[in-house]
């Protein structure tokens, strides 16, 4: 992705993906965006919790640095970033928006629900003992960070930024827990 970023400007990123769109992929990519809802990691904290309480524990750290992270981006260092639909109000390019979407004008970069969906993505693939789902996990991750630039919620740079702030995170996290987290009163996935 960060080849692409140099490649083509990110109107030019946009307007790739724009014009790729189906009604089928309008309503596939307004469902599958709610993988990087923080709603959805939380669900992802409480099963880990039931199963593991030290390994939620490392769930919900996750969630609390990518989210604190991205609300500190957003917030105090790139606070009025445009989103797509305020940036290219005026184009002569006539975007594709999927009707009855609310799509936001500002607080773009980066792209929170990306932050989210590498955070979880990212640590699920470190604790699987079955390391050929890793492949699955990123994908995820990848098709989350997709659906915010085909939804016309953020550009390319911002589920970039956002998918590198969320692995990091996960990251920290791991390696800060990791002793702890497996100690023999803990067990990984299955």
């Amino acid at each position: 992705m960060g080849l692409l970023q140099i490649t083509f400007t990110q109107e030019q990123l946009m307007q790739m993906v724009n014009v790729r769109n189906t009604e089928v992929a309008d309503v596939f990519f307004t469902y599958v965006t709610y993988m990087g809802d923080g709603a959805f990691f939380v669900i992802i904290c409480l099963i880990l919790l039931a199963v593991n309480q030290r390994i939620g524990v490392m769930a919900l750290a996750s969630f609390a640095l990518s989210s604190l992270t991205s609300l500190f981006l957003k917030s105090v260092m790139f606070p009025n970033s445009l989103r797509p639909l305020k940036f290219f109000e005026h184009s002569a390019f006539e975007y594709h928006i999927i009707k009855g979407l609310d799509v936001h004008s500002y607080n773009s970069f980066p792209s929170g629900h990306t932050t989210t969906a590498f955070a979880v993505f990212s640590l699920l693939t470190f604790l699987d003992t079955r390391k050929s789902r890793a492949w699955l996990f990123v994908f995820l991750g990848v098709l989350t960070g997709y659906s915010r630039v085909y939804l016309f919620q953020h550009f390319v740079e911002d589920t970039y930024v956002g998918s590198m702030v969320g692995t990091i995170s996960s990251v920290v996290v791991y390696l800060a827990l990791q002793k702890w987290t497996f100690e023999k009163t803990s067990r990984p996935i299955p």
